[in-house]
């Protein structure tokens, strides 16, 4: 299959790779060389740790990267594709406008999926030509170890459509929960309820950020605490969420001061050096002072 990735961010780079791994021809679209230099860097580091760990061979990590293209050219990248994966940033004009180009120059019979983790599948698929082609297709991050992804239905999905888009999800090795569209899907409306708890735990000093974390991971068996996995996914990115989800469902999803105040200041977590906690590299190095 000849799959196509628009957006070379962290999700976007995640679902190439797993999508190479699994012995697909990848085309990993973006508009600025450097991050598309950096994206494929994090995959072979994200390899060299398989291979490290004797998860994977080197002749598989050559194989994988083999089979992974890196383009800013659309019609290279989507001319030929079975089907497209959008994974730009949660602006709904944004992945509207991605869609369309996409359909423009893919061919006919290509599905369009999007990585949104909150917005209307049915809405950004509506200025489509054929929105039947249309589905969500949310991985979780980081795409390389999270077995779970939902297959988001859209008012206009057709049955081909989804069972081509559950059909590559188990083939990619991953676990498919089939949705409606509804704002939030199941994951995100059940994870950003624990996080904007959390949040407020924090703000009204129940606890520091890490005994909170620790209180999910320890107490729950959750594999992060919701405070370091905000940070992880990005400050911005919850906030967003979280002002679409007032706005549809009501004040139960409204922003904590504190995160409108931390993305205020740039500190949007781990992609910044500092959220919750303090990151060096990548790694969590400690909890920010109050």
């Amino acid at each position: 299959m000849h799959v196509t990735v628009l957006g070379a961010g962290t999700m976007g780079h995640g679902i190439a790779q797993v999508s190479a791994m699994a012995g697909h021809d990848v085309f990993l679209r973006d508009i600025d060389e450097s991050v598309l230099s950096e994206a494929r860097n994090a995959v072979e580091r994200n390899l060299q740790g398989g291979v490290d760990r004797e998860k994977l061979t080197e002749a598989e990590m050559d194989a994988a990267l083999s089979r992974l293209t890196t383009t800013t050219d659309l019609r290279e990248a989507a001319g030929e594709a079975d089907l497209i994966v959008e994974a730009v940033p949660e602006r709904l004009d944004l992945k509207q406008q991605v869609f369309a180009d996409a359909e423009a120059v893919a061919p006919e019979d290509a599905i369009l999926a999007t990585n949104t983790s909150s917005l209307s599948v049915t809405e950004i698929a509506s200025e489509l030509s054929s929105p039947h082609r249309a589905i969500g297709l949310h991985f979780f991050n980081p795409v390389h170890i999270m077995a779970l992804v939902e297959v988001v239905l859209a008012e206009q999905t057709d049955d081909a459509t989804e069972a081509a888009a559950v059909e590559f999800v188990e083939a990619i090795e991953k676990t498919p929960i089939v949705v409606t569209d509804s704002p939030g899907f199941a994951s995100s409306r059940l994870g950003v309820t624990i996080g904007v708890e959390a949040m407020r735990m924090y703000e009204e000093g129940v606890a520091s950020a890490a005994d909170i974390d620790e209180a999910m991971t320890l107490g729950y068996n959750h594999p992060m605490g919701p405070l370091e996995l905000t940070d992880l996914v990005g400050l911005d990115v919850r906030l967003d969420i979280l002002e679409y989800l007032r706005e549809e469902l009501g004040e139960r999803f409204r922003p904590p001061q504190v995160l409108k105040r931390k993305v205020r200041a740039g500190h949007l977590g781990r992609k910044s050096g500092q959220g919750f906690y303090e990151w060096d590299e990548g790694e969590n190095v400690g909890e920010v002072e109050r």
